[in-house]
């Protein structure tokens, strides 16, 4: 198979679309991201990649907390939304209908109508050009009752929203492919 040279991009599939929370100047604010992903399993802890400009990474940097809110496909309009506009101009709180609650930090603002929530706290910033890329300890994780088969956590229930390059577009999970550590075992 041919391959086209296109030059260094940002193009990873798929990329998850979050709603990242901070109290910025005692008020709770959301920004959407998609650059992020796990950074570490002992500890747990998360990446995301911000903007320096971002009125969200003002509160991040002020309360050394933010969270991590996965939204659900049904939620595209706000999570869009939340990338669109700046919490310095509007109140996305009020503007998407958020119901805001907190963990053990205090400082971390969640959205109760995302199916899960981390609160973490910040164990390192670093500028890497056009984003500071921050990581975070997951403190705590919360996910909605009505999302769980059993006793763990169903992503079919969860349905998360991802986003992808270059053409901009939000998508949903497709369908079963394979057991992860399993299906790799029929080539040996």
């Amino acid at each position: 198979m041919e391959k086209v040279k296109i030059g260094p991009q940002t193009l990873m599939y798929p990329m998850p679309a979050l709603l990242i929370g901070s109290n910025v100047e005692g008020k709770p604010n959301f920004m959407t991201v998609a650059w992020a992903g796990i950074a570490c399993s002992e500890p747990p802890m998360i990446s995301v990649a911000i903007r320096h400009q971002r009125h969200t990474l003002k509160g991040m940097k002020e309360n050394m907390t933010f969270s991590v809110n996965v939204p659900s496909v049904d939620q595209a309009k706000e999570t869009d939304h939340c990338g669109i506009v700046s919490g310095a101009k509007e109140d996305k709180v009020k503007v998407c209908g958020f119901k805001v609650f907190y963990g053990s930090l205090k400082a971390a603002p969640m959205i109760k109508q995302c199916p899960v929530n981390m609160e973490c706290k910040i164990m390192h910033m670093l500028d890497l050009g056009s984003h500071i890329l921050v990581i975070g300890k997951i403190e705590e994780v919360y996910v909605s009752a009505d999302c769980f088969s059993g006793e763990q956590p169903d992503v079919k229930k969860i349905n998360p929203l991802i986003w992808t390059l270059p053409a901009n577009v939000y998508y949903g999970l497709g369908e079963v492919v394979g057991k992860a550590f399993k299906i790799g075992r029929k080539l040996t």
